[in-house]
Order: structure tokens, then sequence, then C-alpha cells
């Protein structure tokens, strides 16, 4: 007697549904609370207390909606057998044109094409929205209908050209991969990451953004001082246009061994008008580099994708896996498919870890800041980034211990305080 896997996984979807709408219940009660949390009155000003707000609420409202939307799709396309269907279809379609069905890496691009358009007809109404009714209504939009479109453009030219030789590669791997198909697929992963992040902000990023030498200054000059007294091998320093898009802000470092580079975007300088809270924010993630968190978390998803294909091996032959799907047969991307519908429980529990230790990180890159000397810059670049950005000023703590990869400001405040008082007592 054939398993109830497909039953399984609908039922644990439901229920995952269920649970996270609830959690979203809680944060929407907590976003509509008419005033600040203790510790931001007198640090947050009212207007802006406001309109973050009024932006987190209609961006709640939006989630509820999407995710609604969303479920009902995805129980739709499982429970009915849409995707056998528009596999046998896809196939027919090959043959149709006169290629050979039986090749499973042309049967699956063409299987992979069709779900391309499909997400970018389902996505589109949720993105225009979100772009151009609930960025633009709050101020964020920067961008026009005509770069909106041409980004989609870009990227889904860049998936019709990276995409068949991965999926390919990936086909070939599982076939031919025996006894040690988890270890070969991992390498594989593993060398494709590393490939992607050097060529990303070399030949990628800058197709979407244009990135230019932070200019001669204080602020330069500060930020170069501080990687040196680091130790960190800054090579360029980069700022990068993000104001064509949002006026959301950010800055990250990338780059292996001796080859880094700090972008900033040019929204975080117009926004941390004092240079001390930008070079802050800059220590801040140095405190990130210099306590090897990264390398960490890079360690940790490694680990994580090699397990994940090991029990990839172990459910890809089971026929009674496939057929409870409705597959008569076992191809290597719907095997894929299928795994990561069956293990979406453990998916979460890995999301919830991760988000701790995430979380962990975050408040040891503050205190390493704070140990340079810019606490003070450091509170000060973390109120006016929240403020900028019209982030939730009042969370739901089973809320954002489930999905925050960051701890509410007031926490980090909190926090960055702490010590201080231990001090003074």
């Amino acid at each position: 007697m054939a398993l109830p896997y497909l039953e399984a996984v609908l039922g644990f979807m439901i229920l995952m549904y269920i649970l996270e709408t609830y959690l979203d219940i809680r944060q929407h009660a907590a976003l509509k609370l008419p005033s600040l949390p203790k510790p931001l009155e007198g640090v947050v000003g009212q207007e802006k207390f406001e309109r973050s707000r009024a932006y987190s609420l209609d961006k709640s409202h939006f989630h509820f909606v999407h995710e609604a939307v969303s479920i009902l799709m995805d129980t739709a396309i499982l429970y009915f057998g849409i995707l056998p269907w528009f596999w046998k279809k896809t196939g027919d379609l090959v043959a149709y044109m006169g290629l050979n069905a039986e090749n499973e890496i042309i049967h699956t691009l063409s299987f992979l094409a069709g779900v391309m358009v499909w997400s970018q007809i389902t996505d589109l109404p949720f993105s225009l929205y979100s772009t151009f009714v609930i960025e633009a209504r709050h101020g964020f939009n920067k961008q026009t209908i005509w770069l909106f479109f041409r980004d989609m453009f870009k990227g889904i030219c860049l998936s019709i050209l990276l995409g068949p030789p991965i999926v390919a590669a990936i086909i070939v791997i599982v076939q031919k991969g025996g006894p040690y198909l988890a270890i070969y697929l991992w390498a594989f992963m593993f060398v494709l990451s590393i490939v992607m992040m050097t060529l990303y902000p070399i030949l990628i990023a800058p197709l979407f953004n244009k990135f230019t030498p932070l200019p001669e200054g204080e602020l330069r000059k500060k930020i170069e001082k501080l990687a040196a007294s680091l130790k960190f091998p800054l090579k360029k320093l980069f700022v990068v246009d993000g104001s064509t898009r949002s006026s959301h802000s950010n800055a990250y470092m990338y780059g292996f061994f001796n080859n880094k580079r700090i972008v900033l975007y040019d929204t975080l300088i117009q926004q941390c008008k004092n240079e001390e809270e930008v070079v802050a924010v800059i220590a801040h993630e140095l405190g990130h580099w210099k306590l090897n968190h990264t390398m960490y978390s890079f360690i940790a998803v490694q680990i994580l994708t090699l397990l994940q294909f090991g029990g990839y091996t172990l459910v890809r032959n089971s026929k009674d896996l496939f057929q409870s799907f409705g597959f008569d047969t076992q191809p290597v991307l719907i095997g894929l498919i299928i795994f990561q519908h069956t293990v979406i429980p453990l998916q979460h529990l890995v999301s919830f870890g991760l988000n701790l230790v995430s979380r962990a990180f975050e408040f040891q890159a503050d205190a390493f800041a704070k140990k340079l000397g810019y606490a003070t810059a450091l509170r000060a670049g973390l109120v006016k980034l929240q403020e900028e950005n019209l982030s939730a000023m009042n969370t739901d703590p089973w809320y954002s211990a489930y999905h925050y990869s960051h701890p509410p400001l007031v926490e980090r405040l909190a926090a960055l305080e702490e010590p201080d008082r231990k001090k003074e007592d």
C-alpha cells in the first residue's frame, strides 16, 4: 500500500499556513498600537512613527492577501495533479516541435520555460502593486514602469542564459552519480556558488545598478582608516545608485581573501548626514568579517546543502513517492521538487535555527562596533535607518522570533546600552 505522501505534504502546508497566519495576525495587532514602545519614546520622532505605522500596516494587509492566494494556488497545483499534467504537456510540446521528448534535459528545459512564464504572469500583479502602489504611496519607489519591465526582461534573459547549462549539469550528475551522488551534487553547487559570487558583482550587478568609486573626502578617509586599523584588505570602495529604484538604504561587502570591496547605497549617505553614523554602520559590517560570521554562515549553508542532497539520494528512487504526486516516471527535476515539499517541516526548523544564529551575530557585530568607540554613532545610525526606511517600531515577540534575521531596534539599542549601565552601577 502506497503511503499518502501527497496528503501529508498538503496537510503540513496548510498547518504551516495557519501557524504563520496566526503569527501575522499577532504582528498586525502590534503594528496597530498607537504609540511607540517606551524605549523609543523621545528617540524616534512621532511623525516618523506615524508614517512607519501606516507603511507597515499597508504591507501587512498586502501580505495577508498575497499569502492567501499563494497557498490556494500551491494547494490546487498539487491536489489537482497540475504538476504531472504540465510535465506531460511540455513533453508533448517538445515532440510537436520535432525534438526528442525522451531526452530528459530537453524535456526539463521545456517544463522550466513554462514554469517561468507561469510565475511571471502570477507574480506580476503583486510586484506591480507592491512597487507602484505601496512603495510609491509611502515615498520609496523611484523607478519608472519602463525601468521595472527592463529589469524584469534582464532577469529573464539571465535565466535563459544561465539556467540551461546548470540544469543540464545537475541532470547528468544525478543520472551518473551512483553511490556518491550527494557528494557530486554538493561539489557542483559549491563550485557554482563560488563562481556566481565572483561573477555577480563584476558582471551581473552592473546590469541593474551603476557602481562608482566613493569620492575623495572625509567619509572615504574614515572608512579606509577603519579598514586599515582592522587589517581588512579593502581594495575598492563603491557607491551604488540604489536611489534610482528605491529610497531604502543599505551597505554590504563582498570579495574573497585579499580582494575585498565595500558598497554603500547612495541613499545611506544621503540619510545619515553625520559621517560618523555611516562609518559606524560600516564598523558593524566589518565586525561580521572580523568575527568570521560570513565564514561560519557559508560553512553552515554547505553542510545543510550536503545533508539535503543526502536526503534526496534516499528518496529519488522511491516509485511510491513519485506516484503519490501523480508521476509514472521519475524525472530528476521533479524528484528535487517533490523532495523539497517532503522536507518542508525540517526546512522551517532549519530556517528558525538560522535566524536565531543570525540575530546572535547581529548583537555581536553591534558589540564589536561599540568596542571600537562607535556606540553613540551606531545608535544614532540605527535609529536613522529605522526612521528613514519606515521599519516597524512595534513588533510582536513571537513573530520576530520566528521571522526576523535581525533583532528589532528596541533590542539592539538595549544591548548597546546595557554594558554602560553595568559600569554606572
